[in-house]
């Protein structure tokens, strides 16, 4: 039987490419050692902030693969290698769960398609979801996320079904309704499905809903601070916990206003000295220099100013 991954903290990580836009392998190390030092459970390659779209099948092939050996290479194989592995077609799906195993990840994350939005009735959808874990040599997720998927919003109805076959193990609801996780939590155990906040400004709410944890583009910038309110989860510090998480409601907001992938790149950049600011078009770039003064980043500075300390 499939299991799903370990309760815990994840990371969509961004991808880091040089100026003329090939992969940037100092900068992907880097990347992945910050943030398993950081204390992340697992790294996301290829999700949503990874820019799996706009990437060839043999560079989610390295990225997969590049992500994987420096965890191996410094101690962290204990940390789990997620991969995106949406695509437009079903038959494309299914060869990028297989290149992603061949790569060493250990569970597959899959976008319903969009493209032929009229066409995606309810019974579509679950029949392709179904036929790609059926295929797939890995564990699946069913990703949640309306705003890359021209608006679809699986209902809890509809990821119920899903969870019922065999290697479908979890989803990461980047939709931010609570309520869905609330009540597909109370249906699963996360040992047999587990069910992540997609958003850092939900992770506690998350999580005293019964959610196996968060998967989220905040801790590309602030790691610790996620282990950190993790673990006052844990202990039952939960004024503790509260504190953190109202921040946390405020920079996640910031880091979108900033710029979303841009932006996360450009403080990367700026405050922890690796990585350039390039995004491949159409998505568009943060320059470092205009972080100082912007109103959003201020409300950044102190979190990575804690995290820095820790």
């Amino acid at each position: 039987m499939s299991s799903a991954p370990p309760p815990g903290f994840y990371v969509p990580a961004v991808l880091f490419f040089q100026e003329n836009e090939d992969l940037d392998i100092p900068a992907i190390q880097a990347h992945v050692l910050r943030l398993a030092q950081g204390g992340v459970t697992g790294i996301l390659v290829q999700g949503s902030n990874g820019e799996a779209q706009h990437l060839s099948h043999e560079e989610r092939k390295e990225a997969i693969r590049l992500t994987r050996e420096t965890l191996d290479k410094y101690g962290f194989r204990n940390v789990l290698v997620i991969a995106g592995t949406g695509a437009q077609s079903t038959r494309e799906t299914k060869k990028l769960c297989v290149d992603a195993k061949e790569a060493g990840a250990s569970h597959a994350l899959v976008l319903t398609p969009s493209t032929w939005l009229a066409q995606m009735s309810i019974e579509n959808i679950v029949r392709f979801h179904r036929e790609v874990a059926d295929a797939s040599p890995i564990p699946v997720m069913i990703y949640n996320f309306p705003g890359v998927t021209a608006g679809q919003d699986l209902d809890s109805d509809t990821i119920t079904t899903l969870a019922e076959h065999p290697n479908i193990v979890g989803t990461k609801l980047s939709c931010g309704n609570i309520g869905k996780l609330h009540r597909l939590t109370t249906r699963f155990p996360s040992s047999k499905f587990a069910v992540f906040a997609g958003r850092s400004d939900v992770f506690l709410h998350g999580l005293l809903s019964g959610s196996a944890g968060a998967i989220t583009a905040l801790v590309n910038i602030l790691p610790k601070l996620h282990r950190q309110l993790h673990k006052l989860y844990e202990e039952g510090r939960i004024s503790e916990a509260m504190k953190l998480q109202e921040k946390f409601c405020h920079a996640d907001w910031a880091t979108g206003r900033i710029g979303g992938i841009g932006g996360i790149k450009a403080i990367v950049s700026k405050d922890f000295g690796y990585g350039h600011n390039v995004v491949r078009g159409p998505l568009k770039a943060v320059d470092p220099a205009t972080l100082q003064g912007n109103k959003y980043y201020a409300d950044l500075e102190e979190l990575i100013a804690l995290e820095k300390s820790l």
